[in-house]
């Protein structure tokens, strides 16, 4: 995945929540801009919640899509 394509969702505005989903079948929901944080060749994703991260290699990262509103 291009880390220019997840900037541009992170820069949305208004921003509007957002999934990645990885090659390995994991998920990882972006639901405020300040909660993810895009290099070159990685991505960290911040859970608040839990305060915990996981870091993302970009190679692995299947497709970008925004989450449907409830």
């Amino acid at each position: 995945m291009n880390a220019d394509t997840i900037r541009d969702y992170l820069r949305r505005e208004p921003f509007e929540p957002f999934v990645i989903r990885m090659s390995n079948g994991e998920t990882h929901e972006i639901r405020h801009p300040e909660c993810a944080f895009v290099m070159k060749t990685k991505m960290i994703v911040y859970y608040p919640d839990d305060d915990r991260s996981v870091t993302c290699a970009l190679i692995h990262i299947n497709s970008v899509e925004a989450l449907q509103a409830n």
